[in-house]
């Protein structure tokens, strides 16, 4: 075993570790069941990542999302830690290959999805392997009662069993009380828990909230006024390109970026904007994940978030580097009344949701009987086009048909083509001898990438070497494809299409069993969810960040005294006391029923009389009480 500090200090170049990490690690290398709650940019990964390398054997990592393992993946590997993932698009070659090292104990940690855990073949392989912990990153999708369940995690569980009941280390950024009991519960922890959990205040981020019909000139002025990087979070693909080209007409550096790009544009842009040659990303929330840029300044939300979850993630992305930054969400009352209708749509009737599973199985020719574990590109468009359905309609059924465990998809992200080197060097100097035509080819891979072809599956840009060669990208192509058949190489193509895939075997239509109770279920957490964030949003008088780590069931009464409420009571130079003492005696004068100003004025007169006046009028401006045309004072 080496020491935490010293393999932090070897592969990371740190001193000392962020609050909490070192009591995380320990506790897992004790061989604790243990969940962490540490926020967005709080170092969850290397709680994994030092106790993996400190212990003999590997750590399985399991991760939702495959731009995520492909960048923990690539990191570790520049750090030279020995890593592989595991997720759709790869042959079956590599993926073999792969599983072999991890049984030869070449790997250290081993990125899965949660799906990828339930095949026979990897529970196969998983007993010649030596695992020393499991580590569930994004822990919260276990929980139904959370905002982004995914019913794959729960058979996580039984995963222990097959790995000799190794601890277990689950991490996320955040979770309410419920979840975090919900999470313990489903993974079965042992008696011997521990429990971490980082405050969820953030005392340099700044909190704002403001009610506007022109969202366009409010987002100019917070750019204007807030140097430095920024995100853009908007709901609707369309929207990201068309704000971002507003925002470069008025001189502000910006790109767009959203799920449908792809993989290698998605990549192109988040780079620039990592490297500054863009000042503001517009983006859905496909943006962030994964993401290290420390200096953010501003994250601006013009749409309302489906959960203060996924809000408090994507602000929180600002600040990372403990300097000041803001977090500013932009609203009107029209997106309250379409947030709550979005919540509607999301829960398809039980007919439409049948006759979406029969056009899927249609279109891809599934039998009854047949089809279990088979996948098919996922083409959205053709099968509503085909058999009239709605998109929206269409795609919140399919993600009941998950919940359902009769099909899932899995998420689209762009893996480039790879290949290894099949022969030896003397097999392959035997083989250019004897196919003359393939030579070239073969030294063109072999001068761009170099001798670990040879060793490891390398990723490949049939465009680069066409143009080092100056042949067309269709003849390298080709060649790779002749290559390949001579089992001289092993070339998989890009891939990037997502992938539907039957988990069971297709039923009749009118056999199909969905879970109405849970259906339900989840309709009231969403429903749960949609009116926390529209309470948040509508909130004019408690501080922004209390409200928020109130939610997470966090036992805090001091306020941020930097989110647009605080500063706001801190300009009426009132003692935060008589201020609070003032605004509660209003609230419970007019509750009963609209005062006569003078007749109010008279209730408070116990009360120095300017400071009644400035918490009226700040009451006022802040939309908690009004004064109609007969001077009656009322509760808004």
């Amino acid at each position: 075993m080496y020491e935490p500090h010293d393999i932090l200090k070897q592969y990371w170049g740190y001193d000392g570790f962020r609050p909490l990490q070192e009591d995380i690690i320990q506790s897992i290398l004790d061989g604790n069941d243990t969940l962490a709650l540490l926020p967005t940019g709080g170092g969850k990964s290397i709680c994994f990542q030092v106790p993996a390398l400190a212990q003999e054997g590997l750590c399985i990592v399991i991760s939702p999302l495959i731009a995520l393992m492909k960048d923990q993946v690539y990191n570790l590997k520049k750090r030279e830690i020995s890593a592989e993932a595991i997720f759709s698009g790869m042959g079956k070659r590599q993926i073999d290959r792969i599983l072999t090292n991890a049984a030869l104990g070449k790997i250290k940690l081993l990125y899965l999805s949660p799906e990828r855990l339930q095949s026979e073949l990897f529970q196969e392989r998983l007993k010649q392997m030596k695992v020393n912990f499991l580590a569930i990153d994004e822990a919260h999708c276990i929980s139904q009662w959370g905002y982004d369940f995914r019913p794959a995690y729960l058979k996580i569980a039984e995963a222990r069993e097959w790995m000799g009941n190794v601890p277990v280390l689950a991490l996320t950024a955040s979770a309410t009380e419920r979840v975090k009991q919900d999470i313990q519960d489903k993974l079965l922890f042992k008696a011997n828990r521990h429990i971490y959990q980082k405050s969820f205040q953030r005392a340099n981020l700044s909190y704002s909230i403001f009610e506007e019909e022109n969202k366009m000139t409010k987002l100019l002025q917070v750019l204007k006024n807030v140097k430095g990087t920024g995100i853009v979070y908007v709901r609707s693909r369309k929207r990201t390109k068309a704000i971002a080209e507003l925002l470069r007409k008025n001189r502000i550096k910006a790109d767009f970026y959203h799920g449908g790009l792809d993989g290698a544009t998605r990549s192109r842009k988040q780079d620039k904007w990592i490297k500054d040659k863009i000042r503001v990303m517009v983006c859905t929330n496909a943006f962030g994940m994964g993401i290290d840029k420390p200096d953010v300044r501003v994250v601006v939300h013009m749409d309302l978030p489906e959960s203060l979850e996924a809000y408090y993630q994507e602000a929180g992305r600002g600040g990372r580097d403990e300097k000041k930054a803001y977090a500013v969400l932009l609203y009107n009352e029209a997106d309250c009344i379409q947030l709550r209708k979005q919540l509607t749509n999301s829960f398809p009737e039980v007919a439409d949701i049948k006759k979406t599973y029969q056009a899927i199985a249609n279109f891809y020719q599934v039998a009854v009987g047949a089809g279990e574990n088979q996948d098919f590109p996922l083409k959205i468009g053709e099968i509503c086009k085909t058999y009239s359905i709605k998109p929206l309609t269409f795609f919140n059924s399919l993600k009941i048909l998950s919940e359902n465990h009769y099909l899932i998809t899995n998420d689209s992200t762009f893996v480039p083509s790879r290949l290894i080197v099949r022969l030896d060097r003397e097999e392959l100097y035997k083989f250019e001898i004897a196919n003359k035509k393939l030579e070239p080819y073969i030294k063109a891979i072999l001068r761009t990438y170099g001798g670990r072809v040879f060793d490891e599956y390398v990723d490949i840009r049939e465009a680069a070497l066409a143009a080092n060669y100056k042949v067309p990208t269709k003849y390298i192509v080709h060649a790779l494809r002749l290559l390949h058949q001579q089992q001289v190489i092993d070339y998989v193509p890009q891939a990037e299409q997502p992938k539907i895939i039957f988990t069971r075997p297709r039923v009749d239509q009118s056999n199909l069993q969905l879970d109405t109770e849970l259906m339900e279920f989840r309709k009231k957490v969403r429903t749960d969810n949609v009116e926390a964030v529209i309470a948040y949003t509508q909130n004019k008088y408690h501080c922004r960040s209390l409200e928020l780590v109130r939610y997470y069931g966090e036992l805090a009464d001091e306020r941020c005294g930097v989110c647009d409420l605080c500063l706001a009571r801190k300009k009426l130079a009132v003692e935060a006391d008589l201020l609070d003492k003032m605004v509660f005696e209003i609230k419970d004068l007019l509750n009963e029923s609209p005062t006569e100003v003078k007749t109010l004025m008279g209730k408070l007169e116990h009360h120095p009389r300017p400071e009644v006046i400035k918490v009226l009028r700040w009451m006022r401006e802040s939309h908690q009480l009004d004064v109609n045309e007969e001077r009656m004072v009322f509760l808004m």
